[in-house]
């Protein structure tokens, strides 16, 4: 009798814990999958009944050509669900409704600048970038079904770093590069429409950041002088911070992009420091940028007069000057103008500042929604940007942890660069809101990043040493 107890125990014990684990394992990615639907179908409502509110308020009467386009935009959104569920089921279930929401959101309000500027029909901006939207969903769903496991990206570590290096110097190649506001960074063909291939390009410069990082770790981070509490690189060890720092230079003062050059920089270094734990080479790469933008505030008019812009935006003779402070004032007093609820959909006037549509369209969107309504699209940055840090950080793989942290690392910093120019924490720069501002090259790349953190997400919940 005890040894068949005995028998009983040691038979009965380890299947119970197993059973109900496979069962949880069973049902975990359905419910994933159902959560995103969900959540999706909340995103695609809110984006519907903004643009609602903007007729109503601009208008005082729907028009379903608008709203017609935004069900498309659902349609395509459902497909990548749906895509999702059959190629990368456990895939993170918040990602893809925060990208359709801001989305979605900034459609809304091109579309409400537009009805301001009295522009209408299919050649307005609200329409091209509702196009625009399509495509980069579509890149989106390639991307999910072309590359089934990230760590295939790792094997072309230095085909990735040729093509964002091309992808840099397109805009100064005669004939095909475009000057747009001061900045050479747009290519175009002939009259079609013009694509800034540095967005493509920081996507490529992460993987191979990601995979240059994984091959030399050992050298970047075990050796070197110990001073006080801190080890210091080498000097034959500095290399490649001084190749990437003299790439940001070079965009500085050939494309006259200052804003570019800190996003690239500021990519390479937090990877660099995540992936040696080393401080040193925090320090290193910030000295060396400040430097290098001290030096090009004194000797470039373009860098001086961005730094004049922001310490001095009050003074009349830089608020008139050409190409002075007029656009960052307008867009403090619009901010101010919203207050803490905003003026409501359609009932500001966000269109007297300057490209209120790309570069200014956080200040447009400040007025009409108000301190409350930034605060809500920061905390959806946050969270976007937080899900692909613990995507990234609950990795195995040191390559994937790498890519995973620098893509979101990439949307933080374009999102503080760009908040912080229009508030006037730091020097206005010309880089785009993610999601939220008119332009097709940077949807692309931003849908692009989400498709992949998708896939990253998928393939981490699928290791077997994470407990999910």
């Amino acid at each position: 009798m005890p040894a068949s107890s005995n028998r009983s125990t040691t038979t009965d014990a380890p299947e119970r814990p197993l059973g109900t684990g496979r069962v949880r394992r069973l049902h975990l990615p359905q419910k994933l999958r159902n959560l995103e639907l969900f959540l999706l179908l909340l995103a695609c409502g809110i984006n519907a009944a903004t643009v609602v509110l903007v007729q109503l308020g601009a208008l005082g009467r729907i028009d379903t050509t608008l709203v017609l386009l935004g069900a498309g935009l659902s349609v395509l959104v459902l497909a990548l669900h749906v895509v999702l569920r059959v190629v990368a089921r456990e895939a993170d279930p918040f990602i893809l409704p925060i990208a359709t929401l801001l989305n979605g959101l900034g459609i809304a309000m091109i579309y409400r600048i537009d009805l301001a500027n009295e522009e209408y029909g299919w050649a307005s901006a609200s329409v091209r970038q509702t196009a625009w939207s399509a495509l980069a969903i579509g890149c989106a769903i390639a991307v999910i079904l072309i590359i089934r496991n990230h760590r295939v990206l790792f094997r072309y570590t230095y085909v990735a770093g040729f093509v964002g290096v091309a992808l840099l110097l397109l805009p100064l190649v005669p004939g095909l590069g475009r000057e747009v506001s001061g900045a050479r960074v747009w290519i175009g063909v002939g009259s079609f429409a013009t694509f800034q291939p540095g967005e493509i390009a920081k996507i490529a410069l992460a993987v191979f950041f990601a995979g240059y990082l994984v091959r030399n770790r050992d050298s970047l981070s075990m050796v070197g002088k110990k001073i006080l509490w801190m080890r210091f690189p080498r000097l034959r060890d500095l290399g490649p911070i001084l190749v990437v720092w003299a790439l940001s230079m070079s965009v500085i003062i050939f494309q006259r992009d200052l804003g570019t050059a800190l996003l690239y920089f500021g990519l390479f270094l937090v990877m660099l420091y995540l992936a040696t734990g080393r401080l040193s080479w925090v320090l290193l790469g910030m000295s060396l940028f400040l430097g290098g933008a001290l030096i090009a505030s004194q000797t470039l008019d373009y860098v001086n007069g961005r730094f004049q812009n922001w310490l001095d935006a009050l003074n009349p003779d830089v608020y008139g000057a050409d190409g002075g402070s007029y656009q960052l004032v307008q867009g403090l007093f619009g901010l101010a103008k919203g207050g803490l609820i905003g003026t409501g959909l359609g009932q500001g006037r966000p269109e007297i500042t300057p490209v209120p549509q790309s570069d200014y369209i956080i200040a447009s969107l400040g007025e009409e929604l108000g301190l409350a309504g930034i605060f809500a699209i920061l905390a959806l940055y946050l969270l976007l940007v937080a899900r692909g840090f613990r995507i990234g950080f609950a990795g195995n793989d040191d390559f994937g942890k790498l890519l995973g942290v620098g893509l979101s690392f990439v949307i933080a910093l374009q999102c503080f660069i760009v908040i912080g120019g229009v508030t006037r924490v730091i020097p206005l720069t010309g880089l785009t809101t993610p999601f939220l501002a008119a332009g097709g090259s940077s949807l692309i790349a931003n849908w692009i990043i989400v498709a992949v953190l998708l896939r990253l997400s998928d393939t981490v919940r699928n290791q077997p040493r994470l407990v999910v």
